[in-house]
């Protein structure tokens, strides 16, 4: 009878730990941002800059329970591949839409949006951004009243 138990219990660990390896970020979580262009917390980390070869940056952002982005624009545009989570992605003048775990988005270049997280889950996606028409352009804040309604979607 021990060595039955024993055999359960180290099946038990070795199927844990497949589980556990499944569930694994992939990258790091990277450095909190301390810049003002977002309420609550995201981390960010650059996973590949742009050269003389590859003109676009990739990242990946995890965000908080309720973190957000301010409105923003990408001047060649941005696509964002959802990795965790549950999140709000809005362009301007249109609806909020919520974006969850193997979604894509693509984030037309020249339209002001905002992105972040929902108030129950947190939200991690990597992004790529071409660098070729400049930096990220930031603008206003996310007001309480336009994340209460991209809540309600």
């Amino acid at each position: 009878m021990k060595r039955i138990i024993f055999a359960l219990t180290q099946i038990l660990i070795v199927i844990a730990a497949r589980v556990d390896a499944q569930t694994a970020p992939i990258f790091v979580k990277g450095e909190l941002s301390a810049t003002n262009n977002h309420t609550g917390k995201i981390w960010l980390n650059e996973l590949s800059m742009p050269d003389s070869t590859f003109n676009y940056s990739v990242a990946q952002a995890v965000y908080d329970k309720s973190a957000k982005l301010d409105w923003h624009i990408h001047p060649a545009g941005q696509i964002l591949m959802v990795t965790e989570g549950e999140g709000y992605y809005q362009e301007k003048g249109q609806p909020a839409k919520v974006i969850h775990k193997g979604d894509v988005v693509k984030c037309p270049p020249g339209v002001a949006h905002w992105h972040g997280s929902t108030p129950g889950s947190t939200f991690t996606y990597v992004a790529v951004t071409p660098a070729q028409k400049g930096k990220t352009i930031w603008l206003q804040r996310v007001t309480d009243d336009e994340y209460k309604n991209a809540k309600n979607k």
